[in-house]
């Protein structure tokens, strides 16, 4: 299935391409890939992603590739200079979770012009890359819009207002979560108060929801769509101190976003699990460095404003409940139902069969 993003590209596009023309051509297992991630306030990224990109790469090279590994902690420019220490390092294919989708364009082509190709991973980086792996984030946002709906249930209607606090708009995902929200949501109820979120900080959601609750009223204010599970945190919090308890969306299945699922302080979370994610980027990346073609990985094709039909995996989400806990994140082995229910959260397992 083709996906199209953002496909009104300017004149200076270049094609996605796994071809085996790099440098590392024909190389075999004792390869060395670049693995670089976004931040570390999100938890995802080091007690998943990282680990499991790592595994699969090990798995698919019989343990002799090499992966060098660094986390931009939410800084750009940073990782703009991790990318030269990458190519400077001699890395034969580098993975980028680009802090910055946009400004990380550069740093991309500097790669490629020394032989590297480029996985995009989770976010879709600009430049010339020859691979992505993501998520199909509008459908992540229309699952999140469809959930408050139904948690709204009589209550949604035109007159029912809603604050919308949206990720970054440093972040590509963001928009694409935004409108798929959109899609689902518009017309159905009323937007009241809408934010985008400066580096997806729940300190910066906590702030925007205190300024929602004093410009619509907390009376008045039906339920909130929160973009991630990280800022449903800080809107809870703004929410609670003002004694208001309205349905509130999230996404990534934190730990810490199950747990207010199961105490019922917030709706639902999507579960995205990344596992996939994470080994068709590095089933991607070592046939890139071994000069293989992707056509065996990548069923997808994806387009940016510098990049047309890019390989690429697209892997489908859940919207997760407090209903199908057990069957996601627990039988998929994320989080033990001991994680989940421990201390103050022991009673709320109970009633849901959690802990059995």
């Amino acid at each position: 299935m083709a996906v199209s993003l953002a496909a009104c590209g300017s004149a200076k596009e270049s094609k996605g391409s796994d071809d085996s023309s790099s440098s590392s051509a024909k190389k075999g297992d004792d390869i060395k890939v670049g693995l670089l991630l976004p931040e570390n306030k999100t938890a995802r990224y080091e007690k998943f992603d990282r680990p499991l990109i790592e595994k699969k790469i090990k798995e698919l090279t019989n343990g002799k590739a090499e992966v060098e590994y660094n986390n931009a902690r939410q800084d750009a420019n940073l990782q703009a200079q991790q990318v030269d220490t990458m190519i400077t390092n001699k890395v034969d294919v580098l993975i980028v979770d680009a802090v910055d989708a946009k400004a990380i364009q550069n740093s991309v082509k500097k790669a490629v012009d020394a032989g590297i190709k480029v996985v995009a991973y989770d976010r879709l980086a600009e430049g010339p890359i020859s691979a992505y792996t993501s998520f199909d984030n509008e459908e992540v946002g229309k699952t999140q819009g469809e959930a408050l709906l139904k948690a709204l249930g009589g209550k949604a209607g035109k007159s029912s207002k809603i604050v919308m606090i949206n990720g970054s708009v440093t972040d590509p995902n963001a928009a694409q979560f935004k409108k798929g929200a959109h899609s689902v949501l518009d017309g159905k109820v009323t937007i009241a108060k809408e934010y985008d979120t400066k580096e997806w900080s729940p300190d910066n959601a906590n702030s925007e929801m205190e300024a929602a609750i004093s410009s619509v009223g907390k009376g008045k204010i039906a339920g909130v769509y929160s973009a991630n599970d990280g800022m449903a945190g800080g809107i809870i919090t703004a929410l609670s101190a003002a004694g208001v308890k309205v349905p509130v969306t999230g996404q990534d299945a934190e730990l810490a976003g199950v747990q207010r699922i199961v105490s019922g302080e917030q709706y639902m979370s999507v579960y995205k699990p990344y596992a996939p994610e994470a080994e068709a980027a590095a089933e991607m990346a070592v046939a890139l460095a071994q000069g293989k073609s992707l056509d065996s990985v990548a069923k997808d094709k994806v387009s940016s404003n510098s990049a047309k039909d890019v390989p690429s995996v697209l892997v489908p989400v859940t919207s997760l409940t407090k209903d199908n806990i057990k069957d996601t994140v627990i039988k998929d082995g994320v989080y033990t139902a001991d994680e989940i229910c421990a201390g103050k959260y022991k009673s709320a397992c109970e009633k849901l069969g959690l802990n059995k």
